[in-house]
């Protein structure tokens, strides 16, 4: 039997995935394309604005197209259920909590789920699931309910799984990551965790996927310090404006934002930092949008994600007045991708010369590979015969458009 498991939006569905796929594959299934001609496909969607709904409805039709029996999860369809209703050829609808079901659904097994495997380089490990926090733009808490958080010791299993496994990095993620263990008993945080993980493995780094700036303490940033700590941090501002900020429900100021920036830069020079930014949110006029303009400028980032403002319904930004119309939102995002490809190249021309631990993930019939640095850079690199998934000591020489060229230095 053939199947097809198809991903859109964020590391926790990357990593859910991944479990699924793994497992399957572990009870026999062929993991194919599309193109294959699956039995089965799973569309594991996502609905964090409207472009992702019409992304996610469009990947289950392509689904439909390919004769394959449909199954679709994720958020879009935990929020749009009669939607996806109305696209024939859908066997099968499965509720968030009830994810991992689909592989005894489909192996039809009852012994235990595995979680050490993924097809990538970077296996992602989610350790923490839904959002206690009231964004009034966002619905994830209404697909994934309130923060709850994988003890301590099942989180340890399955790192310690995927470390057997081989895999030279790990990147600990979840809806609301940084407020991983506050539901837990006796309380943790995720500080904590860090600490037990770097204790009860050796041998391959730790990625952190995005937190939020309120969680970053100084407990946090001295972790940011250890070698095997990736030099890497996204920290989501959505707005450099307080109005804004107190329009999103976002709980923090411009000023606590740049404050920690500045801690973590002081103690982590080298760091990569990475921001997400909602252009063009009710309310957001010429000086508005400049306050988050010059804030962005005057931090230290490595790349920037940028959206426009998508309306979600059922939450209150939706309902929100005034709307900005499209074009002045388009003009408002190329600025920001224009300011964001300076800073960007700007912190790519720093690491010339520079020594950087990369791991391989895309290989080229020339011996050529493309991997990531701990500090989240995409390098070019001629690997000398290392396979796929090998940690590897690179010197930067040049940039080539969105990746850094380098020389293999050793294999670590």
């Amino acid at each position: 039997m053939k199947v097809s498991v198809l991903t859109l939006g964020c590391r926790v569905n990357q990593s859910e995935s991944d479990v699924i796929e793994g497992n399957l594959k572990k009870f026999g299934w062929s993991i194919v394309g599309l193109s294959e001609y699956p039995d089965y496909c799973i569309v594991n969607t996502c609905t964090v604005t409207a472009k992702s709904d019409y992304q996610s409805r469009q990947l289950i039709r392509r689904a439909v197209r390919s004769g394959a029996k449909v199954i679709v999860t994720g958020c879009y369809s935990q929020l749009r259920p009669d939607e996806i209703r109305k696209i024939g050829g859908v066997v099968d609808i499965i509720d968030n909590n009830n994810k991992l079901n689909i592989i005894k659904m489909l192996s039809d097994d009852n012994s235990s789920v595995t979680f050490g495997y993924s097809n990538k380089s970077r296996p992602c490990l989610k350790i923490q699931e839904g959002c206690n926090l009231a964004c009034t733009y966002c619905t994830v808490p209404m697909a994934r309910g309130r923060s709850r958080s994988l003890k301590v010791s099942e989180a340890l299993k399955r790192a310690e799984e995927i470390e057997a496994n081989g895999y030279n990095e790990i990147v600990l993620t979840g809806i609301n990551l940084g407020s991983y263990g506050h539901d837990l008993r006796p309380k943790v945080n995720l500080s904590y965790f860090l600490k037990t993980l770097l204790k009860k493995t050796k041998n391959f780094r730790i990625r952190l996927s995005s937190i939020e700036i309120r969680r970053v303490d100084d407990e946090l940033i001295e972790l940011l310090q250890e070698q095997r700590i990736c030099s890497h941090i996204h920290l989501p501002l959505q707005s450099g404006d307080n109005t804004i900020l107190r329009r999103m429900n976002r709980m923090y100021t411009s000023e606590e934002y740049l404050s920690t920036i500045g801690s973590i830069t002081k103690r982590v020079p080298k760091i990569a930092i990475g921001t997400d930014v909602i252009v063009g949110f009710p309310g957001e006029g010429d000086k508005e949008f400049l306050n988050t303009k010059n804030l962005l400028d005057s931090i230290p980032i490595a790349y920037m994600h940028i959206f426009p403002f998508s309306p979600r319904p059922k939450t209150l930004a939706s309902k929100m007045l005034p709307q900005n119309a499209s074009s002045i939102n388009g003009e408002r995002l190329s600025e920001l991708k224009a300011l964001n490809f300076r800073k960007k190249k700007a912190y790519m021309s720093s690491q010339i010369n520079k020594t950087l631990d990369v791991i391989t993930e895309e290989q080229y019939a020339d011996d050529i590979s493309i991997g990531t640095s701990s500090n989240y850079l995409k390098v070019k690199v001629l690997t000398n015969g290392h396979p796929k998934g090998s940690l590897i000591s690179v010197r930067v020489s040049e940039i080539e458009g969105d990746f850094v060229k380098a020389d293999l230095i050793k294999k670590l």
